[in-house]
């Protein structure tokens, strides 16, 4: 049995899936507790913490004070900015910790199963745990990769970049597209194809084979233009951005003195 600590959408998201995939999966959450958390992981397998970043450390200790936890059992939680050190209140329990975090969202639980297939899922921790939630990863459907638990704050740090960021980067384009006179609701829509167009292009081929646009193709009029239409913060904004595209577009064979060119352009704002 699967015990999952944490009512939110990712703890029932993943007890539907798994219960989907055939596992026998309780949920337990403080807010809607029908009983006490020690009897929540009694005979549990594996215990899944699918609590904030900030409670995995309390709810190990309340484990710990409890004695919930016995030596043949696993802890993962599902954090993907903190290691298994935040289950440190546990180590004398003998039992194996580890972290496993799914790399993508989850809406709503139905339809999670779905969601989940096909997406990554990074684990660490103790050898028993690792092989627990690589376990768990495959029955859903997710891709297992193992990192050491110091290097999960930057591979956090870049599931932001990729997503988190690129909604940001979606609201920018909308107001630069609303301040020149664009309908908001036009605006706010009317880059997504682009967007999709280029998930769509990474999904199958390098970022140097799907970069397109200005940068890559050493258009350095455009790139001008494009900097003296933005106010101030968008430009600088753009520039920056400009310089990483650059690089890229190096690695994806931009001639040399168009790229010095560029670089001289977005550098001098």
């Amino acid at each position: 049995m699967i015990a999952i600590i944490g009512g939110g959408r990712m703890g029932r998201g993943l007890a539907a899936a798994l219960g989907d995939a055939g596992e026998r999966v309780s949920v337990w959450s403080r807010r809607e507790a029908t009983g006490p958390l020690f009897a929540a992981v009694e005979g549990a397998r594996t215990v899944l913490l699918a609590v904030r970043d900030d409670a995995i450390p309390e709810v190990a200790a309340d484990l710990a004070r409890l004695h919930a936890i016995e030596r043949d059992q696993i802890v993962l939680h599902l954090s993907g900015l903190r290691d298994s050190a935040a289950l440190g209140a546990l180590k004398d329990t003998g039992a194996a910790l580890g972290s496993m975090h799914p790399l993508q969202t989850i809406g709503e639980t139905e339809g999670a199963a779905e969601r989940l297939r096909g997406a990554y899922a990074v684990v660490e921790g103790d050898p028993r745990a690792v092989a627990e939630g690589e376990r768990l990863a495959r029955l859903l459907g997710l891709e297992p990769v193992r990192i050491p638990g110091p290097a999960k704050a930057a591979y956090h740090a870049a599931a932001v970049m990729a997503s988190n960021y690129v909604v940001a980067l979606a609201w920018v384009a909308s107001r630069v597209a609303e301040a020149v006179g664009i309908a908001h609701a036009d605006a706010v829509r009317m880059y997504l194809p682009l967007v999709r167009g280029a998930a769509s292009a990474l999904s199958e081929v390098s970022p140097e084979e799907a970069l397109t646009g200005p940068v890559r193709r050493g258009d350095v009029a455009t790139v001008r233009a494009h900097l003296e239409a933005l106010g101030p913060s968008d430009r600088s904004l753009y520039a920056r951005l400009g310089l990483e595209t650059l690089a890229l577009a190096r690695r994806a064979g931009l001639e040399r003195s168009q790229a010095e060119e560029i670089e001289r352009l977005l550098k001098d704002y």
